[in-house]
């Protein structure tokens, strides 16, 4: 009896063999959805110390905005304009995601929201994209600088907001924050031109500020040589009164090639509950096939 036990597993196990490896292939090519999301001054803290016309959220609010971030669904999300980690965690508070925020002392913090398999490797805020030790005025965002890995693949990215009031402008502009902009796109510049040089898949993501073409000066002054894929380009968002789009995602190194055609979203929100605050952005997102 025992033998013939033995037999009849042994002729089932090519078939087992190969259901365990067609199921370990969808695995490894479902998609990957990457976003980013302003959340327009998401914050617990007292109003005491901020902007008076910041958005004041209701416990209805925070729900709709929770449930926004579980249907949006995405395995790598940039934010921005969240003031700490409390405030990013009563969005997202499943302890199976991983949150990182940068430092600043401001209440406008970038970051990531991870979910797994998707970790941490490295990470460093990056001081620079601040102009205001030189430009004076009050602090802008940091850039944060994150290496990523879900145990196959690693990813480099770049979180951003940049500086606001120069959305179409032209280039040799010297007014509404144009100058500022223009030196913070070289610190974009630069950071993929180092990930370029290291043969680094790479993405730049959040909040540019800018209505970025391929024909726009700023976006062509920014990249370069480099050719990093403009996931927005040719597009107009829905969220933004069809004009083009100022959230953007950029794709360099191998993650050009990893782009899902025509996978560009915008969430957009319920229809408009004037007893809703939620954000003036929405969320934007592409799905990447990694190899």
């Amino acid at each position: 009896m025992c033998s013939a036990i033995l037999a009849l597993r042994a002729d089932r196990l090519p078939l087992l063999l190969l259901i365990v490896w067609a199921l370990s292939r969808t695995v490894e090519a479902a998609p990957v959805k990457i976003a980013t999301w302003n959340l327009d001054w998401l914050t617990l803290l007292p109003t005491p110390g901020l902007p008076r016309d910041i958005p004041h959220r209701s416990l209805r609010d925070w729900s709709e905005l929770a449930a926004i971030g579980q249907r949006l669904n995405a395995d790598i999300l940039a934010v921005q304009e969240v003031s700490d980690l409390a405030a990013l965690r009563r969005l997202f508070p499943s302890r199976d995601k991983t949150l990182i925020l940068s430092q600043a002392p401001i209440a406008q913090n970038i970051g990531l929201v991870l979910q797994p398999p998707w970790h941490i490797l490295a990470h460093d805020e990056l001081p620079a994209f601040d102009r205001s030790p030189i430009h004076g005025g009050h602090a802008l965002r940091p850039g944060l600088d994150v290496l990523i890995g879900n145990g196959i693949q690693t990813l480099h990215i770049l979180v951003v907001h940049l500086k606001s009031g120069c959305w179409d402008r032209l280039w040799n502009e010297n007014g509404h924050s144009c100058p500022i902009l223009r030196e913070q796109i070289a610190l974009v510049s630069d950071w993929m031109a180092a990930r370029e040089n290291k043969g680094e898949a790479y993405v730049v993501l959040g909040d540019f500020n800018r209505r970025l073409t391929l024909h726009d000066p700023y976006f062509l002054k920014m990249t370069g040589s480099l050719k990093p894929v403009l996931t927005t380009s040719g597009f107009a968002s829905p969220c933004e009164g069809g004009n083009y789009f100022i959230d953007h995602i950029l794709l360099g190194g191998a993650a050009r090639a990893w782009l899902v055609r025509d996978s560009l979203r915008v969430l957009i929100y319920p229809p408009r509950d004037t007893a809703l605050t939620l954000s003036d952005h929405c969320p934007v997102s592409v799905r990447l096939s990694l190899p």
